[in-house]
């Protein structure tokens, strides 16, 4: 039984912290503009620098166990990242007649998004390799 749920534990504590830094992140980003929901960009594509870094650790050394990645990649990430609120975020700019906005947000994030992975994974690429 406890095998079975131990599991839970990390996910669901991890998802609490993720949870608590998103909406950290939203108090920390709130001054910057009451249009642009600029929280909800930071929270993904922080969130897919730390995948990036997780994944690279969970594939390319044994310095990331499968406990840890539950708890990080699945528990404080899938808490943190928010396509949800990005998906209701865009409704309300295209609902609004922002096209504009909504496109440049919706670039914004996926690119960034990608870009963010890809620097998460050279880090720890760059930071895990032999030294020589």
């Amino acid at each position: 039984m406890t095998k079975m749920l131990m599991p839970l534990v990390y996910v669901g504590l991890g998802g609490f912290l993720g949870a608590v830094f998103r909406y950290l992140t939203t108090l920390a980003t709130q001054g910057i503009s009451i249009t642009f929901p600029y929280g909800t960009l930071v929270s993904n594509l922080l969130g897919c620098f730390v995948i990036g870094i997780v994944a690279t650790l969970a594939m390319g050394s044994t310095l990331l166990s499968t406990e840890a990645r539950l708890f990080l990649a699945t528990g404080v990430c899938g808490g943190y990242t928010t396509l949800s609120s990005l998906i209701y975020e865009l409704s309300r700019f295209v609902d609004d007649g922002e096209v504009f906005n909504a496109s440049i947000y919706l670039a914004a994030t996926f690119v960034g998004a990608v870009v963010a992975f890809y620097l998460g994974t050279m880090l720890m690429t760059f930071l895990l390799r032999p030294q020589m």
